[in-house]
């Protein structure tokens, strides 16, 4: 039996109105990310989200026109469609995204393409989804998805995609030791036939894949884990903060992070609260671990907090953001150190959100004017 959750009240309370983003201390367009279901086609080992075949739970279709009419009210700037596998609601999913075309925001599917059987049938879907006013594809590949989808799907759906001048991203997983590869993909012979133009529309991106266990240590490619070497180039999360995600059981979490469901505390609101979008943005940003792995990220949280306990082992064991993020969170050590010491980072996390957040941008805006209509700030 599906489980849906319930859209609950989204009328405006009068006692806590909308926040618009302009207002919000993080600045800069936020993304709504919507998970219709978490129910997905393959069953990837450490999935993020825990999706797999065997999930039933799916999002109330109003509770998803809700959160898109909220983000427009908001001033968001883009819904992205994922999961699990989105298409798998067919018909939710395509309201949804004619909903948030006629509000003039724009949208992106993230999809692992089991359905691009053939060209007729990804034709087919590509042209539903287009013509509901989807404006980005993502596809979503590698050595554990190709388990249950084969590339071929990927490479047809790719074709079908930008013959029909649609934007393709491919996310390509990353490991040590792969198959595929972000050479496999652009390699297939589909894709090689395509014109210079159509090519240039396809965009290939290798992405670490994580385990879900904070201390299980993945084999990457040399110089991808972070440690003391290297950590001045890592940057803060930029989904922390400026992404949220309505989640299949009416969670609304603070970003679009993997393993959210495992960690409470990134989950802000439910659909069952009034003005639940806005109230998710001031909820988390009230909040200042979030605003320190927003400023500073996470791995930088690990190296401070194993210089107040050196027993803390951080170095050489993350290259993705999400499991380090984990690490803070669920390692008793670091909520230990964060707990005592947590207040000495106030004053660096405050100034680095106003230089980040509002004093380069002004800076930037005033040595480069934009052009009409470009809003240099976001």
């Amino acid at each position: 039996m599906e489980q849906r959750a319930d859209a609950g009240d989204v009328t405006k309370s009068e006692d806590d109105p909308l926040q618009p983003h302009e207002q919000s201390l993080v600045r800069g367009v936020k993304i709504l990310s919507v998970m219709p279901t978490f129910r997905c086609t393959a069953a990837c080992a450490s999935c993020g989200t825990y999706s797999s075949p065997a999930e039933r739970t799916v999002l109330n279709p109003q509770a998803i026109r809700a959160a898109i009419g909220e983000a427009h009210r908001l001033g968001f700037g883009i819904v992205v469609f994922t999961g699990g596998e989105a298409t798998l609601q067919r018909r939710d999913l395509l309201d949804a995204i004619a909903y948030a075309t006629s509000l003039d925001l724009p949208t992106r599917l993230v999809t692992n393409a089991y359905w691009a059987r053939s060209p007729q049938k990804a034709a087919r879907v590509i042209d539903e989804l287009m013509t509901a006013g989807l404006t980005e594809i993502n596809y979503s590949t590698g050595d554990e998805h190709v388990r249950f989808v084969p590339i071929d799907r990927v490479a047809v759906a790719v074709v079908e995609a930008v013959k029909r001048r649609l934007p393709v991203h491919v996310m390509v997983e990353l490991r040590a030791e792969r198959s595929v590869t972000r050479d496999t993909v652009l390699g297939r012979p589909e894709l090689r036939a395509l014109s210079d133009s159509q090519r240039d529309m396809v965009k290939v991106v290798e992405s670490p894949w994580m385990p879900l266990d904070p201390h299980q240590v993945e084999r990457y490619p040399d110089g991808l884990t972070t440690d003391s070497g290297n950590i001045s180039e890592r940057l803060g999360c930029d989904s922390l903060l400026r992404t949220y995600t309505l989640q299949s059981d009416g969670r609304v979490a603070a970003c679009c992070g993997l393993g959210m469901r495992a960690i409470d505390e990134l989950n802000v609101t439910t659909v069952d609260e009034p003005d639940f979008l806005g109230r998710a943005v001031r909820t988390a940003e009230s909040d200042v671990l979030k605003l320190w792995i927003h400023s500073l990220g996470p791995d930088r949280v690990l190296q401070w907090a194993a210089e107040k306990d050196p027993s803390i082992q951080w170095q050489g064991m993350y290259a993705h953001h999400c499991q380090s993020c984990h690490r803070v969170y669920q390692d008793p050590k670091v909520r230990a150190v964060i707990q005592e010491h947590g207040h000495e980072m106030i004053g660096t996390v405050a100034q680095t959100l106003w230089l980040d957040e509002y004093l380069a941008p002004a800076v930037i805006d005033q040595a480069m004017p934009p052009k009409a209509g470009l809003d240099m700030t976001r």
